[in-house]
């Protein structure tokens, strides 16, 4: 019986250490089985499989119909041979036939092993997906498993056998982390891979700033106070606004928490980085007023049609106002969804209030280069990667070897090339970015 107790002890592994009902490891293992006895009998075989775990026993039995003239060996037994057996057979009936397990060869157990194998990982991916579709902006915690050209792989401290990483656009350039180190981000997206479903983290997107206040304030977890829009430049300055569906809850100052402890809580975990916290409305030039805090505005014009906003303020506020960099103006931007124009009171006055006297100042971008422009890329092999869809270098950014290889026309000097490539531009961005 090694082969059966090769089997059981395949069994018994998975029941430890896989998350899967017993109901449903039974059902894998019948289909393993299954799988075995198509490849010694045919694809069309029939069999009954009773699985005995206490006794460490497999029994199978083939269930063959009688026949006058066979068709399909794997399903049908002529009458004669029947007959031998027990001479009370008759056509229609179903004969059947014990199979000793040590009758399958070593070929049909690896079978078996890969059909429950392959089950168990359709089961987990199916798992992964219906748990993490939904919990798009959820704080999640693990451990940083591996760093791989800048991305970071993390283990989950729940669901380990979940692939998660950190890519390099989604972390906050000011943080380094080493092998083993605990991390938390937030779920940003559920990408579906050929390898299964990948859950792509962020520290750097605004829905990380709103998950940690969800996890510093009670009242956010109870739906009293809710974070209605977020709007972040990383590593510097993130706006939030926040409403109260009970009127005697302040929901600025629920956020601020006891001698701004909350707030405080959440400034740690991004070292430092500064928030502000507004009340949310619903007209969008109040928003607008608040979303321009710690400015004062003097008076706010909206055109509904184009979505602007015209915001007058005093001399002393207009660089405060616009920010540094013009950062503080293209925030409140973000944060209520419409364009914003500044003025000054002089400005306006001499204007008449007619057109705006200067744009808003351009958002910042994140800058993505074209392949055909990256120094070292064949012709033909952007040609490859154009026609899979990957035109950009955030496009190839976070892509391992073996992806590359599975690209008709990719062979592994060139997947090699390419990573070599994807690893200089990835170090120069990391020292851009620690040197600024």
């Amino acid at each position: 019986m090694a082969g059966s107790a090769e089997i059981l002890a395949a069994f018994r592994e998975l029941s430890n250490l896989k998350q899967i009902t017993r109901e449903e490891l039974h059902g894998l293992l019948q289909d393993g089985i299954h799988a075995a006895l198509a490849k010694k009998h045919g694809a069309n075989v029939q069999a009954e499989v009773e699985i005995n775990e206490e006794k460490g026993a497999i029994r199978i039995v083939l269930l063959k119909t009688v026949v006058d003239e066979v068709t399909d060996p794997a399903r049908e037994v002529p009458i004669e041979e029947a007959r031998f057996m027990d001479p009370e057979f008759q056509l229609g009936d179903v004969m059947e036939i014990e199979v000793d397990f040590n009758e399958f060869g070593r070929t049909a157990v690896q079978a078996a092993k890969q059909r429950i194998v392959q089950r168990v990982r359709e089961g987990e991916r199916t798992r992964i997906r219906d748990e993490f579709a939904g919990r798009v902006g959820d704080l999640l915690s693990g451990e940083v498993q591996q760093i791989e050209r800048g991305k970071l792989v993390v283990m989950l401290n729940k669901f380990r056998e979940a692939e998660a990483i950190i890519p390099y656009r989604e972390q906050n350039h000011r943080e380094h982390y080493h092998q083993g180190e605990p991390v938390r981000a937030v779920l940003k997206r559920v990408e579906d891979t050929p390898k299964g479903p990948r859950l792509i983290l962020s520290r750097s997107d605004a829905l990380f700033v709103q998950a940690l206040f969800k996890l510093e304030v009670p009242e956010i977890q109870q739906g009293i106070v809710e974070i209605k829009a977020g709007a972040r430049e990383v590593g510097s300055r993130t706006k939030i606004a926040v409403t109260s569906r009970d009127d005697a809850v302040d929901p600025v100052g629920a956020c601020v928490g006891l001698k701004g402890s909350r707030v405080q809580a959440v400034v740690n975990e991004l070292g430092g980085e500064r928030i502000d916290i507004v009340p949310w409305s619903p007209d969008p030039e109040r928003f607008a007023k608040l979303a321009l805090a710690p400015a004062r505005v003097a008076r706010v014009f909206s055109d509904a049609m184009s979505r602007t906003i015209q915001a007058v303020v005093d001399e002393d506020q207009l660089s405060l106002a616009i920010g540094r960099n013009g950062q503080n103006v293209r925030l409140a931007s973000e944060l209520t969804g419409w364009k914003i124009d500044l003025y000054s009171s002089r400005e306006w006055m001499e204007k008449g209030g007619e057109a705006p006297l200067f744009a808003p100042l351009p958002e910042e971008e994140e800058a993505d280069v074209p392949l055909n422009e990256i120094e070292g890329l064949e012709i033909g092999t952007v040609a490859v990667l154009a026609e899979a869809g990957l035109r950009t270098l955030n496009d190839i950014l976070d892509l391992d070897r073996d992806d590359l290889l599975r690209l008709p026309g990719i062979a592994p000097a060139e997947a090699d090339r390419i990573m070599a490539i994807i690893d200089e531009l990835t170090m120069e961005d990391e020292a851009g970015s620690s040197s600024e």
